[in-house]
């Protein structure tokens, strides 16, 4: 029998859906993780990296337990909301105060949505090919009931790729795009063995400030290391996301393209805070960091907020890019005043 930790099966991204003996299924939006369910009811879960969940997930752990039976199953852990899925309920989730972990068990439900198996009794299954695999997994599931306040569900899947098509064409609020697996693939732990295809968003945004790596030995020729990105909101200026996918060349050229937009934090959109709502997201990846004025020294260089730069993005949580966005193409024929938040997907 396996036992924890094990890396879970990964999968290699893709522009496309590929064609052939493939079953699809939607790539959720949540929390990778391994259950590891005994039969006398015990189950501990871990995440992708191998840290335990069990705890922050009671309803889950009850809901596990009536399969009663050992087996080894990976999933995903997510909040449903109507209308999609709420992966910042997901984030408060994992809390460090027990009553907190009681209350939102109550409050803001998970499911475990089920895509695969590992072992059954004491019997590994990882050499046998995942349409046997998945066969196995809905029959285990049949066993658990579907009421209570946590849920688990086997995951939807099908070998028509218009099907797997329209997921992705709709998967900003309910999924994170889709993966694609053999039928006859084996299952390899901390592999990139399936294929994912990711939907990808356009905006255009102001762009408010840059940070940049300073010269090194190394390198002595400064760099851009990400463009600060913003949205009006009203009569604020939002600081949404970064752009920072580029290459070295294009990183030092930027320096001296912009050169000219810098301007003093006296009197900028910025000068007291980013305008940032709170969120349990934490600091935004590859922004600058927090500061109040004459208390820290700036890491960004603030810039006259006229240009418009269009990105693409693929996740946005409430009022900003959940991960780094990539560059596109200036906008010179918008406003950046015309930026605001309308153009987003609610």
């Amino acid at each position: 029998m396996l036992a924890p930790p094990i890396a879970p099966m990964l999968a290699e991204l893709a522009r496309e859906l590929p064609r052939g003996d493939f079953l699809y299924e939607p790539k959720w939006d949540g929390f990778r993780c391994i259950a590891f369910v005994e039969r006398d009811g015990r189950v501990d879960l871990r995440s992708r990296h191998g840290k335990p969940f069990a705890r922050y997930f009671p309803e889950l752990v009850r809901a596990l337990a009536a399969i009663g039976e050992r087996c080894v199953i990976d999933g995903e852990i997510v909040i449903a909301r109507e209308g999609g899925f709420d992966f910042a309920a997901l984030m408060l989730r994992t809390h460090p105060a027990s009553t907190r972990v009681a209350r939102l068990a109550t409050e803001t439900p998970a499911t475990f949505v089920a895509f695969d198996l590992l072992a059954v009794g004491d019997e590994t299954w990882t050499e046998r090919p995942f349409v046997e695999r998945r066969a196995r997994l809905e029959s285990l599931l049949a066993r658990v009931p579907r009421e209570g306040e946590g849920r688990v569900e086997l995951t939807p899947a099908t070998d028509d790729v218009a099907v797997a098509s329209a997921w992705l064409e709709g998967a900003q609020r309910g999924i994170d795009g889709v993966v694609a697996k053999p039928r006859t693939l084996r299952y390899a732990p901390g592999k990139r063995a399936m294929i994912k295809v990711k939907p990808e968003h356009t905006a255009d945004c102001v762009l408010a400030g840059m940070r940049v790596h300073q010269p090194t030995e190394k390198e002595p020729r400064p760099a851009v290391a990400s463009l600060l990105l913003g949205l009006w909101d009203g009569d604020v200026l939002r600081h949404v996301g970064v752009c920072s996918t580029f290459t070295a060349a294009r990183r030092r050229a930027l320096v001296e393209e912009l050169r000219a937009d810098v301007v003093a934090l006296e009197g900028h959109p910025w000068e007291h805070g980013f305008g940032l709502e709170p969120s349990p997201m934490g600091r935004l990846p590859g922004a600058a960091g927090r500061w109040a004025p004459g208390e820290m020294a700036l890491d960004w260089l603030p810039l006259r907020p006229e240009r418009v730069v269009e990105v693409a993005y693929d996740h946005l949580d409430a009022t900003r890019f959940r991960h780094p966005a990539r560059f596109v193409r200036w906008r010179v024929d918008r406003e950046a005043r015309s930026c605001t938040f309308e153009q987003l997907p609610r």
